[in-house]
Parts: C-alpha cells; sequence; structure tokens
C-alpha cells in the first residue's frame, strides 16, 4: 500500500482495476504466483508499465519468481480503497438505469446497489429482482436513503438535462463519490471525486481510430 503522503498517478489508478481483476480470476484458478509479463498480458498492458505501477504500491516482486498472487491482491485492492461493500444508490430508472440496476458485475466487485430513485410516480414501487428485490423510490426519499444505508456511491443515470439536479441531490444527502453516465459536465465540490462516462464520446473516439486506420490501410 502507498506510504502515507505517496502520490499515486492517475494512469496507475485507471490502471489498477484491470491488474486487481486479473489477480482476482488467478487467485480463483489456484495460482500462487504471477509475472509481470503474465499480469501484463492478462491487464492488457506491457511489463515495464506493470513494474513502474506496482512500485507505487511498495510492490517489486521477487526476481525469476514474480508477485505472491494473494499478497498482491490485498495491497491492490487497500489502494483501491475496497477492503469492504460501498453501497451504490442509482439515481434515475429509465432504460440505462434498469440496465445497470440489471447488471450483477457492481455487486461482484464489492458495489451492491441497495437503492434506487426516479421522480417519475408510474415507476416508484418497481422491484427490480437482480439487486435483491430492491424497490424503486421516488427522488424525494434521497437523502433520507442515503443516511439509512450508507451509501457512498450514487450513480446518475438520468438524461442530461436532469443530471446537476440529480448530482446536487446526491451531494446534499451525503454521498462520498460520483458516478455519472449523463453526457453533460457537471458543477460538483472538489471535495467529492466524481466520474463521467460518456458512451457517446467513447464511440465518437472509436471511430476516429477507425477512420484512421482505413486511411492508413487505403491510402488516397
Amino acid at each position: 500500500m502507498p506510504r502515507s503522503g505517496d502520490v499515486v498517478p492517475d494512469a496507475t489508478v485507471e490502471r489498477l482495476p484491470l491488474y486487481h481483476q486479473a489477480l482476482v480470476e488467478l487467485a480463483r484458478t489456484g495460482e500462487t504466483t504471477v509475472s509481470s509479463v503474465k499480469l501484463a498480458e492478462l491487464a492488457g498492458v506491457n511489463a515495464a508499465k506493470v513494474r513502474k505501477d506496482l512500485s507505487f504500491l511498495g510492490s517489486y516482486g521477487t526476481r525469476g519468481v514474480g508477485y505472491d498472487v494473494d499478497f498482491l491482491t490485498i495491497q491492490v485492492s487497500r489502494t483501491l480503497g475496497l477492503t469492504g461493500d460501498s453501497s451504490v444508490v442509482i439515481v434515475g430508472f429509465g432504460n440505462l438505469g434498469q440496465a445497470l440496476a440489471k447488471y450483477g458485475g457492481f455487486a461482484d466487485r464489492g458495489f451492491p446497489v441497495v437503492a434506487i430513485v426516479d421522480a417519475d410516480p408510474t415507476k416508484v414501487g418497481t422491484a427490480v429482482k437482480e439487486t435483491d428485490g430492491v424497490v424503486v423510490q421516488h427522488v424525494d426519499e434521497l437523502a433520507k436513503i442515503v443516511r439509512s444505508q450508507g451509501v457512498a456511491v450514487g450513480v446518475i443515470a438520468t438524461p442530461a438535462e436532469s443530471a446537476q439536479s440529480a448530482a446536487d441531490a446526491l451531494v446534499g444527502a451525503g454521498v462520498q463519490s460520483i458516478l455519472s453516465f449523463a453526457p453533460v459536465v457537471l458543477d460538483i465540490p472538489e471535495t467529492i471525486p466524481w466520474r463521467k462516462v460518456d458512451l457517446a464520446t467513447e464511440l465518437q473516439i472509436l471511430s476516429f481510430y477507425q477512420a484512421r486506420s482505413g486511411s492508413l490501410q487505403h491510402p488516397a
């Protein structure tokens, strides 16, 4: 785990979940050690990057042996703050919110969806069996839900025009971090970490590389 005061680069932080996923799978298959080359292959990066990233955690492996899978998993988990479950509330139960609520990967990785809220009264009362029967509640209940269930993470799955009000409500309710799927920049206090996932933007980036690849393969 990084020493107090050490700064882990953002790029390294973004790769740590990849290493964690690979390590969990290695442990599941009974592997006890892993080389930087193998870990790099599983994470989709190069070995030099793996060694540099893990050095920020104070883990250097053993020459000729590699890294202890269980120990490294603990180190990465602690660095990512995965020492226990972090409860999630989803704001918005439209098509995207429903898909997110039914995605089992959140709970599997320590982020159980414990509450879902929406402003549409016709959606309130809907039970989502994939979340152990969590029932959609009205967004006006958000602050009470966060307090009573110890919600740590708020996920915004609303249309763009409602995203800022959802963010304001989550901040006011006391969530510790926010993940937004709304295609808009939000005004959120610097004290609250937040990330934006814009699927359309990602597709446009892919389009750029696709077009570039095509121009390289088929010059005019």
